[in-house]
């Protein structure tokens, strides 16, 4: 579920083009033999689209991308309109989204030209979205798939039209409420048009599935739902084509498990070639390094050559680019994952009873060294937000302090009753959520959390804070676990940061009150954490050199408490406010800074939130801060109109 983003790689990339695509398609003999090269091309592609755009998931792509490959070229026929008969396929673990393109692109559904534009704002985005030609339903945000083809069919029914509906499920993903909650009604309704594949390629994102949640006997568990299930090697071409053709009349809803090996096709990428009890699977997200790309693309190219000539065909033509290598992060840039993780180590040492608990993020979370140092105290929960909470529930009311960590788009949403239930027994938890905001842009809206202020803001007693430099993350967490009385969410920007401003020595934390980082007399500038400052305190730049104007910026870390009599003093002669938000402007810090002005005797006070108000873009950074216009220029633009 991870989704780590890195640098582009430097140096040769290779990629098939769309004629080589086509010749293959038309080649004569065995329809196995064929898919398999098909297969390998698209794992090229695939690899040179992620290597590309410095992020992506190798792992979930390649082991998929057999069985892909002979349901598109073999199996299905597509409906030509949402509206029409015809069959549909579509990915529910989304992290797939680079070979299933790779696959769309060879089969000429989507235009080769997309092959170079993976995560970027005029391409292709990180995890699959309707608006790309070839994708029938959102994904990425685990668990929805089933459920989704279900209201598929029963829409097919209404309108009397005919089709299938296969969907593929992650394993890792059975770990969700919902993919068990969809089964029952499926075989109680003889939804016999779906046919689910589970890619079993037995990891998850941080480890081995049976480390985390053993699901036992599979099979058994998925009939007693009424399913018919099958099982085959979902990399043997042949048998999974007779798997498929066993289940043509079955009157029940199927499900094929498909035994796959993550990573496959590249040996050294292949989960098959780690012990039992690795700690961590390196190929899960993100750009291998160039010379991990080099001995990958070689081998994949190798092969496919061999296979060609076993054929008798023409040896495959490859083209080429050549890249620089991109400039990594500044030695300068802040990064607060590392210093919250410090912070939680000093906070443990103080507090036997603090205990983490995690949701398959323990690399993205920065919970790798309190596993090492207190494995007693760590828990991982697997991907099951649900579950998780409602744990720390059941913790705190024991008297331990639950630290509880996932990507800020699944821990504010997902389980939200079950915080609210929390907070409603009157205990403390801190809840973490990282991945914040709207960058890093490359993996969609699905993990683009720009909502998750406005849906815990209201939780009574629970206090929202978000640290702007790594100076700030300690305080702030030592204010959450040593003064708060109930629980606090912490929001954490995941991306290394450059910050261009300095922190005051000596700060300390007071409930609803921030700190002026730059003094201004004409206009306010209010924001929080990094990705904000950093912009607010550029435009303020941009408009005293500009435009002459003083620009005040306060830096206020909570997001829906605001002292009012600070706020007041701290405002001062200024009549214009300017509430910046990595965020949907409705529900984001700049309502909270409304209600405490709104409370002001005299309300002569102009108050302006810029923030989201549509679905963010998937691309660059700096593609998606420019497009949501919470770019620096963007914000001098705005307050100068």
């Amino acid at each position: 579920m991870g989704d780590q983003v890195g640098q582009a790689v430097d140096g040769t990339l290779y990629y098939i083009p769309y004629t080589e695509f086509v010749r293959v398609r038309a080649l004569r003999g065995a329809p196995e033999q064929r898919v398999a090269i098909f297969a390998d091309m698209c794992r090229l592609n695939a690899l040179y689209m992620i290597a590309r755009a410095g992020s992506g998931h190798i792992g979930s792509s390649f082991s998929s991308l057999d069985i892909i490959s002979w349901l598109l070229l073999e199996e299905i026929q597509p409906a030509e309109t949402p509206e029409s008969s015809g069959d549909v396929f579509f990915s529910s673990k989304g992290h797939d989204a680079p070979g299933y393109y790779s696959a769309l692109i060879g089969m000429g559904r989507l235009d080769f030209e997309l092959v170079h534009k993976l995560r970027r704002i005029d391409g292709l985005p990180g995890h699959p979205d309707v608006a790309t030609p070839g994708i029938v339903t959102n994904t990425g945000s685990l668990g929805m798939g089933i459920s989704k083809a279900k209201g598929m069919v029963f829409a097919n029914r209404h309108a009397k039209r005919q089709g299938r509906v296969f969907v593929m499920t992650g394993d890792g993903e059975l770990q969700e409420g919902q993919f068990w909650e969809s089964l029952i009604s499926a075989a109680n309704n003889g939804l016999h048009e779906i046919t689910a594949i589970i890619d079993h390629n037995k990891l998850q994102s941080d480890t081995f599935v049976k480390n985390v949640s053993d699901l036992g006997d599979l099979e058994a568990k998925l009939r007693v739902f009424g399913w018919r299930v099958e099982r085959c090697n979902g990399h043997d071409i042949r048998a999974f084509a007779e798997t498929l053709a066993s289940l043509q009349d079955e009157p029940r809803p199927k499900i094929i498990i498909a035994d796959t090996i993550k990573g496959r096709g590249v040996s050294f990428m292949e989960h098959t070639s780690l012990d039992s009890d690795v700690a961590m699977y390196r190929f899960h997200s993100g750009a291998p390094d160039a010379g991990s790309y080099r001995l990958a693309a070689e081998e994949i190219m190798d092969r496919l050559q061999w296979r060609l000539s076993e054929i008798g065909a023409s040896p495959l033509k490859v083209e080429s680019i050549k890249r620089e290598a991109a400039d990594p992060p500044p030695a300068t840039a802040q990064r607060l994952i590392p210093a919250y993780a410090r912070a939680l180590l000093e906070q443990a040492e103080k507090h036997r009873n603090l205990v983490a608990l995690d949701a398959d993020l323990i690399l993205d979370t920065g919970l790798i060294p309190f596993r090492e140092k207190f494995p007693e105290r760590f828990y991982e929960c697997g991907i099951a937000e649900q579950d998780m909470v409602s744990m720390a529930g059941g913790m705190a009311l024991k008297g331990l302090l639950p630290v509880v960590h996932s990507f800020a788009c699944f821990l504010s949403a997902r389980p939200n009753e079950q915080i609210y239930n929390n907070a409603s027994e009157r205990t403390k938890i801190i809840y973490v959520g990282s991945l914040t905001g709207v960058v890093p842009g490359g993996p969609g809206h699905s993990h683009q959390a720009v909502r998750d202020i406005s849906t815990l803001a209201a939780i009574p007693g629970l206090t929202l804070v978000e640290p702007s430099c790594e100076a700030e993350v300690g305080p702030l967490l030592d204010w959450c676990i040593n003064e708060a009385t109930a629980s606090c969410y912490v929001r954490l920007v995941s991306l290394p940061w450059e910050i261009p401003y300095k922190f005051p020595e000596g700060y300390k934390p007071r409930l609803g009150q921030g700190v002026t980082l730059i003094e201004g007399s004409d206009v306010v500038l209010i924001a929080a954490g990094p990705v904000m400052l950093s912009a607010a305190v550029q435009a303020a730049e941009i408009l005293a050199t500009d435009n002459g104007v003083s620009i005040k910026v306060i830096n206020l870390p909570w997001l829906n408490h605001v002292d009012g009599a600070w706020l007041r003093s701290a405002l001062g002669n200024c009549s214009k406010v300017f509430c910046l938000d990595n965020h949907y402007v409705v529900g984001g810090q700049g309502d909270a800074v409304a209600r405490a002005i709104n409370r002001f005797e005299q309300r002569n006070i102009k108050i302006t939130c810029l923030g989201l108000g549509d679905f963010p873009p998937c691309g660059t950074n700096q593609q998606v801060i420019s497009m949501v216009t919470l770019d620096a220029q963007a914000i001098a633009k705005a307050i100068s109109n």
